[in-house]
């Protein structure tokens, strides 16, 4: 009896220590946890947990780990595993980058989808591979305008306010339209507009309803059937930290991430349409560019963020080229 009670207490023991020696990775992001980003996420985690390989995944969102502009850096030295992040902001780092949020790039959801899967994606990703990351999630959300006092339809409603955009190419095309630039994280734009420090903002659809931006404007721009604003924001990895995970792992974490990309381009274009009932439900006007409102977009993105890209750098108009020429 008591050689048998000691085997169980060792088998016990045992399990623990099993569970314990579970390796843990860091997932950061800057978003809530009702965003898709963070759902995205959670997916991947989830579906590694439920592989039982020892490995878990623990999730910081609402930037409680690394701030919003901050994660790529310390994921491409390993000092985070992975991370849910919109790519350009590290295009200080890489100025391939920009072209992750280039105005009128990519023109509506199933264009993002064979965007990802051409060579102009393999390019990107090799760039990354020089920085020890890789995608495990691809995704591109659109977005639109909003403003605190009017709409903004066309690049002349843009004039003499302060504008908040995501990256340097539409500050590049807003700067061309008369806006006075304000940088910022999207988590930071409520505060902003609640001070008058910004006067609209362009961020994408998800965002504009997890941070409540609908309190704070009256006037919404959503992105329609041909968007302005489209954003890849992937769920990256350190390289090196997978690669050491033990074939198991690995192999979990990418059907893991298959779940979460399909479940990722499903739900995109839905949050476009949920932003738009959000908006409706709190009072706030819903405005729509018009196909030459569009068009005028496009030829004022040519003249300065097309053009600002391919001066700035050199290997720019191939890199350009392959993306234009996704059809």
């Amino acid at each position: 009896m008591k050689n048998a009670l000691m085997m169980a207490v060792s088998v016990a023991a045992l399990g623990a220590a099993s569970v314990a020696g579970a390796e843990e990775l860091r997932l950061s992001h800057q978003w809530s946890t009702q965003d898709i980003r963070h759902q995205v996420a959670q997916i991947v985690a989830d579906e590694v947990a439920a592989a039982d390989v020892d490995l878990d995944i623990k999730i910081f969102p609402s930037q409680s780990l690394f701030k919003a502009r901050e994660q790529y850096r310390p994921l491409s030295r390993g000092r985070l595993d992975m991370t849910v992040l919109p790519l350009s902001y590290a295009a200080g780092d890489r100025p391939e980058y920009h072209l992750s949020l280039m105005p009128g790039l990519v023109r509506n959801h199933a264009h993002a989808a064979r965007l990802v899967e051409s060579p102009f994606m393999e390019e990107l990703e090799a760039v990354m591979a020089q920085d020890d990351v890789m995608v495990l999630v691809h995704g591109y959300l659109a977005g639109g305008f909003a403003g605190v006092d009017r709409c903004i339809t066309a690049p002349e409603d843009v004039e003499g306010l302060s504008i908040r955009a995501a990256g340097a190419s539409f500050d590049q095309m807003l700067a061309g339209a008369g806006g006075s630039i304000a940088s910022m994280a999207s988590s930071e734009i409520y505060s902003a507009m609640q001070t008058g420090v910004l006067d609209a903002a362009n961020t994408s659809s998800s965002s504009f309803v997890s941070f409540r931006i609908y309190e704070q404007v009256s006037c919404y721009t959503p992105a329609g059937e041909t968007a302005l604003w489209f954003l890849y924001q992937p769920l990256l990895m350190n390289r090196s930290t997978f690669e050491d995970l033990n074939e198991e792992q690995q192999a979990a974490l990418l059907a893991a991430a298959e779940v979460a990309q399909a479940y990722y381009f499903e739900n995109a274009a839905l949050e476009d349409a949920r932003s738009v009932e959000v908006f409706t439900e709190a009072g706030v006007e819903i405005a729509e560019i018009s196909p030459e409102e569009f068009e005028a977009w496009r030829a004022l993105a040519a003249e300065t963020s097309y053009a600002e890209f391919v001066e700035n750098y050199p290997d720019g108009q191939a890199l350009l080229d392959l993306a234009l020429s996704v059809e």
